[in-house]
C-alpha cells in the first residue's frame, strides 16, 4: 500500500483526482483509532492528514473555533483551555483522535445530551472531493445562511463522500464547578431508575452512565458542571434518588474515562453499538446480560447509545452479537458489530443487515464518488 501525507487542501483533492483516474482505492488515516469500523479490505493508497493540522482561526468572542482536520482532539483541548473555553465533545479514545476523525465517524461521547452531538456543534467545513475540487460549507460563525447543508452530510460519513481538510465548531467557556458521583447497585432496575430520574430531573447532569464488568454489580456514574449552586443541586437530586433505591454512593474518580474508552479495550471477541429508544435501554441492558458470552455494558441513558462487549467461544460470540442486534430492531433501535478480533471479520460483518436509507445514501455516494474509489467497505452505502 501506498502512502501520501499531503500538506494541504489543494494537494488532497489533487491526490484524490488521480487516484480516481486510475481507480486506486483510497483509505483515509488520521490517528487510526478508528480503523477497525467497517469491511475494509486492501487498499491501494493510505492518505495521511497529519500535515493537515493545527488551529487555523479561534475567535474567543465568538465562540467558535477553526482547526486543520489531522488536529488531535486532546491538542485543541489544550489551546482551549488556554483560552478558558472547551470543546464539548468527549469521544472515545480522546487523546489520540483527530478532529477529522471524531466528525467522519460521528464519534460522540457522555457530552451528547447536554451540548448535543458532531452535528450540532459543527458550522463548517473544508473538504476534498474525489473529482479533484475543494467544497466549502458552512462558514467560521454560529449564524450560517446556506443551501445544502453538506456539514451534516459529512458527519458519520467515514471518508465516502470526501477527505475533510479543515473544519470549525462551537466552543464554550469552561464551567467554574464540577461534581459527581458513582453510585452501585445490585439490581439493573434500581440503577436504570435512578438514572432516568436524573436524566428527567430539573437540574441538569453533564454525564449520566451505566457499566456493568466483573461481578453483579451495576454501576452509575454521574457528572455535572456548571455553577456551584447548580452543581451542589444535580448531585444532591442525584444522592436522593440513589439513596432511594438503597444504592451505595461514593465520589466519582476516572470512571467516566475509563467507561468511555470500552471501545479502545474491546479487542477481543465483538462490540455491539446499538442507538436505542431511551425508554428501552434498562430492558435492553437486561437481555444483553443473559447472554452466554457477554462481558461488559456501558450505557449512555441521556442519548440512548450502548455498547457491549462479548468474549468467548467465537461461535457463541457470533451468535450473540447477532441476537444482541435484532432485539435493538424490535424495539426501535439499530446497530453494528462496532469492533471485532481480526479473526472474526470474515465471519460477522459490520453491518448484518441492511440499514435504512440505504438506497438514497448509494445515490449520494455514487455522485460525489463515481469511481468508488473513498474507503471502500467502511460504511454500509460503500
Amino acid at each position: 500500500m501506498a502512502r501520501a501525507i499531503p500538506a494541504d487542501a489543494s494537494e488532497c483533492a489533487r491526490l484524490l483526482a488521480e487516484a480516481a483516474r486510475d481507480r486506486h482505492t483510497v483509505r483515509i488515516s488520521g490517528s487510526g483509532t478508528k480503523s477497525y469500523v467497517g469491511d475494509v479490505g486492501p487498499t491501494d493508497i493510505e492518505l495521511g492528514t497529519s500535515q493537515l493540522a493545527g488551529v487555523i482561526d479561534h475567535v474567543p468572542a465568538d465562540l467558535t473555533v477553526t482547526v486543520g482536520a489531522g488536529t488531535r482532539v486532546a491538542e485543541l483541548a489544550a489551546a482551549l483551555t488556554r483560552a478558558g473555553q472547551f470543546l464539548p465533545l468527549d469521544p472515545p479514545h480522546g487523546e489520540d483522535a483527530t478532529v477529522g476523525g471524531v466528525i467522519a465517524a460521528n464519534s460522540n461521547g457522555f457530552w451528547r445530551a447536554r451540548y448535543g452531538a458532531v452535528r450540532d456543534l459543527l458550522i463548517g467545513t473544508q473538504t476534498a472531493l474525489a473529482d479533484g475540487t475543494v467544497a466549502r460549507a458552512g462558514g467560521r460563525v454560529v449564524k450560517n445562511v446556506a443551501g445544502y447543508d453538506l456539514d451534516k452530510l459529512l458527519v458519520g460519513s467515514f471518508g465516502t463522500l470526501g477527505v475533510i481538510t479543515e473544519a470549525t465548531l462551537k466552543v464554550l467557556p469552561v464551567p467554574p464547578e464540577s461534581g459527581g458521583l458513582v453510585a452501585r447497585f445490585s439490581r439493573s432496575a434500581n440503577a436504570f431508575a435512578v438514572a432516568d430520574a436524573v436524566v428527567r430531573g430539573a437540574s441538569r447532569a453533564e454525564a449520566c452512565v451505566i457499566e456493568w464488568g466483573e461481578g453483579p454489580t451495576w454501576r452509575l456514574a454521574v457528572q455535572a458542571r456548571g455553577t456551584g449552586p447548580t452543581v451542589k443541586r444535580a448531585i444532591e437530586d442525584a444522592r436522593h434518588e440513589v439513596a432511594a433505591r438503597r444504592g451505595d454512593a461514593g465520589e466519582l474518580g476516572d470512571d467516566l474515562a475509563r467507561m468511555r474508552e470500552l471501545p479502545a479495550r474491546a479487542i477481543d471477541g465483538a462490540l455491539v453499538r446499538v442507538a436505542l429508544p431511551v425508554a428501552a435501554a434498562a430492558a435492553f441492558a437486561e437481555t444483553a446480560a443473559r447472554l452466554e458470552t457477554f462481558a461488559a455494558l456501558v450505557a449512555d441513558v441521556a442519548s440512548g447509545i450502548a455498547r457491549a462487549h462479548f468474549v468467548g467461544d467465537d461461535d457463541a460470540v457470533i451468535r450473540d452479537a447477532e441476537a444482541l442486534l435484532l432485539a435493538a430492531r424490535v424495539v426501535g433501535g439499530a446497530g453494528r458489530i462496532e469492533r471485532r478480533a481480526d479473526r472474526l471479520r470474515s465471519r460477522l460483518s459490520t453491518w448484518p443487515t441492511r440499514p435504512n436509507g440505504d438506497f438514497l445514501m448509494r445515490r449520494i455516494k455514487e455522485a460525489f464518488d463515481p469511481a468508488g474509489i473513498l474507503e471502500p467497505g467502511r460504511s454500509a452505502f460503500a
